[in-house]
């Protein structure tokens, strides 16, 4: 194999990679614990593969990972309704290792329920 396509190869392994440690699935979080709590979003990132959220939690800062951005718009959740200093209720599932890490099943803005999965 030329050196061309081993770098090629080594590119696309890495990519591939990368992609994947970006994927959050269903299987890292427990859901036989959902987790039902109101706060407000310190901080938030609209963009795939998942939007995300920084709450606090039992005075602990988690990110909370929501749907992908057009799951999001699809259910009329845009980024302006859950930034910095927004109220929302949060249903979520915590990670099986990092207790600093959740998966949201729902939330709640302005008293209106938005499903994500």
């Amino acid at each position: 194999m030329n050196s061309l396509k081993k770098l090629s190869l080594v590119a696309a392994v890495l990519l591939l990679g990368s992609f994947t440690a970006l994927h959050h699935g269903w299987a890292d979080y427990d859901q036989t614990k959902p987790i039902d709590f109101k706060t407000k979003i310190d901080e938030s990132v609209y963009e795939n593969p998942h939007v995300l959220a920084k709450v606090k939690y039992k005075k602990e800062t988690v990110t909370v990972f929501l749907a992908p951005t057009s799951r999001m718009s699809d259910r009329g959740l845009t980024a302006d309704m859950i930034k910095k200093g927004t109220s929302v209720r949060l249903v979520a599932y915590p990670h099986k290792t990092d207790k600093n890490e959740m998966r949201a099943e729902r939330i709640f803005v302005d008293g209106n329920k938005y499903e994500l999965r």
